[in-house]
């Protein structure tokens, strides 16, 4: 997919100039701070490997992370879809998120909600498993 020049759109995140990773990582540590919230929630809240989060809280060196992956993170912690790419673009966050307002759509408790749901389907798929392991293999015998 290109635009109307035959540039592709840009999704990948890379090293590029004028970035300041080490925002994005200031932020997230920041944040996971405030909602007490360790790598492994915001794994299962996001989607998004405990791996790379490591790397997104270090600055990211050398690491392609996409778009989707800093939505994912920022809807996981609660804020806009773009606020970590904003961040990443300005090197501060926006000023909603600073001011104490809330700047998303969402209700409060939407990484609650996933991780309830992560939860959930975890239990539901280990019934399946046990469930599978006490099924008689065949028909039963008299």
């Amino acid at each position: 997919m290109t635009n109307t020049r035959g540039v592709p759109p840009y999704t990948a995140r890379g090293k590029v100039e004028g970035e300041d990773w080490q925002a994005v990582a200031d932020a997230l540590n920041e944040r996971m701070s405030q909602k007490r919230m360790g790598q492994q929630a915001l794994a299962t809240a996001s989607g998004v490997s405990v791996a790379t989060l490591r790397q997104l809280q270090r600055g990211a060196h050398g690491r392609r992370v996409q778009d989707a992956t800093l939505t994912a993170v920022a809807r996981a912690l609660d804020w806009p879809d773009d606020h970590l790419v904003h961040v990443l673009v300005r090197g501060e966050q926006p000023e909603e998120a600073t001011s104490g307002r809330r700047a998303s759509r969402r209700g409060s408790g939407a990484g609650t909600d996933r991780q309830i749901l992560a939860v959930l389907l975890r239990i539901e798929q280990r019934l399946a498993d046990l469930s599978e392991r006490i099924a008689p293999a065949g028909p039963p015998q008299s």
